[in-house]
């Protein structure tokens, strides 16, 4: 790589891993970086430095992280390192002796000071401006607002609490000053993110903090509810089902947020559940989204599972497979269990073999891939609401979500006749075609 001359701008490059809680940690960190002058670059090649926000929530996700970690100290030499692997220093030593400096998740303050050790620069506040919103990997028209750090559940295959620490929630205030000027920078689209979002204020004991000429507080419902105020779309992401969620529903049959929910249940096995140490029963969940749909019947439930948990029976499974049909799981995505190091379930014994996580895999999802057929079929003919994403430069199609859909991990809506939309437009659109989770629409 050609040197670059004596006063040219420092310019930082960086690859963000995992989960968007990670990546609103990566959004934060080039906003002030760029606040104090740092230029930003998309390739190895044109960064003096490379920050690495890396993922360490599982074995193979660790694994992503010291390659990815190798590849940048490959390609471009100077290379400093945060996030959840972070935790495990000695690991990346180890592994990539050449790394400048290491920090752990949410140390936005180490990066910034290992950056200004490795790369000075004089910042000059006439030049150097950043938007309103900060700086964002998302499009401009959707982002992820984090409203706490950590965790206090204790599941016993997560090591995220070891990783991330216990539950800290931010003041509501500064969750609503942050989300204002996301709309005000344009954003139609906020997705709220945390590792336990229904738990938001609990260790603050729900504090009030004042907005302007009035007090919120710090509780899911009261958030729920400033947030639908915005006039923009508003998703829930990561919320358990606690009792005090139904609250939420209501909302959502309002309008005021979407009516989308979530919810990482893991599994429905009463005995797993336990051996999980999951916070909510497999019964109480099904009664609770009943009397969800019952109260919207548009809501969407998303959710995560893992298959092949330590002592899982045909019969465990079997239960799960039940579940998910009686509760018409709408999105589903499904992992074959990780017997990650520090997690307790580790020490568990009966371990299951490979071959028995990977068929129970496939059945799992040809059974959501049933579900999702018949959701898709029961969609045509209907009006719906969706927002443009980008356009697909072969077909000439919008892409497109509905309300159902989160960014990358859900379906999309391909739309014709709107030859003059903008991404970010929100369009009426009638469903003429369904294929599993992708739709096919027409606006007129």
């Amino acid at each position: 790589m050609a040197a670059k001359a004596p006063n040219a701008t420092p310019t930082i490059g960086i690859v963000s891993l995992g989960c968007p809680k990670a990546l609103v940690d990566s959004e934060r960190i080039v906003t002030k970086l760029r606040a104090q002058g740092y230029a930003l670059s998309g390739d190895y090649a044109g960064a003096d430095l490379v920050i690495v926000n890396t993922c360490g929530f599982l074995d193979t996700a660790k694994a992503e992280s010291l390659e990815a970690i190798g590849e940048a100290i490959a390609e471009n030499g100077k290379v400093v390192v945060t996030g959840c692997l972070g935790k495990e220093a000695d690991l990346i030593r180890a592994a990539h002796p050449k790394v400048l400096a290491i920090s752990g998740p949410h140390q936005y303050e180490e990066v910034v000071a290992a950056v200004h050790d490795h790369l000075p620069h004089t910042h000059d506040p006439k030049i150097d401006l950043v938007p309103e919103g900060g700086l964002r990997f998302t499009p401009r028209h959707y982002a992820y607002l984090k409203i706490s750090e950590g965790c206090n559940n204790r599941c016993s295959f997560c090591i995220i609490p070891s990783i991330r620490g216990d539950l800290v929630s931010r003041p509501a205030n500064a969750v609503l000053k942050e989300a204002e000027g996301l709309v005000n920078a344009g954003v139609k689209e906020i997705l709220v993110i945390s590792q336990d979002t229904s738990a938001y204020g609990v260790d603050i004991k729900y504090a009030a903090s004042k907005l302007r000429d009035r007090t919120v507080r710090a509780k899911f419902y009261d958030l729920a509810k400033e947030l639908g105020d915005l006039g923009v779309w508003v998703r829930m992401h990561y919320v358990y089902p606690y009792p005090h969620v139904d609250d939420v529903i209501a909302l959502m049959a309002e309008g005021k947020i979407l009516p989308y929910l979530d919810i990482p249940m893991q599994h429905a096995s009463p005995r797993l559940l336990k051996a999980m140490k999951r916070p909510a029963s497999q019964e109480k969940t099904l009664e609770r989204i009943k009397k969800w749909r019952s109260i919207c019947p548009d809501i969407t439930i998303r959710s995560s599972f893992i298959v092949g948990f330590p002592g899982e029976t045909e019969e465990d499974f079997e239960t799960l497979l039940d579940f998910i049909e009686e509760a018409e799981i709408d999105r589903a995505g499904v992992f074959k269990y990780e017997n990650v190091e520090g997690a307790p379930s580790r020490a568990l014994g009966d371990q299951i073999d490979e071959d028995v996580k990977q068929e129970r895999w496939e059945r799992f999802m040809e059974v959501q891939q049933d579900l999702a057929d018949a959701r898709g079929q029961s969609m045509i003919g209907r009006t719906i609401d969706v927002i443009v994403d980008e356009r697909d430069e072969e077909t000439g199609e919008w892409l497109a979500r509905s309300k159902a859909d989160a960014p990358e991990i859900d379906g999309i809506v391909r739309v014709t006749g709107a030859p003059d939309a903008q991404e970010g437009d929100i369009l009426a659109v009638e469903v003429l075609q369904a294929a599993g989770h992708e739709l096919s629409a027409r606006h007129s």
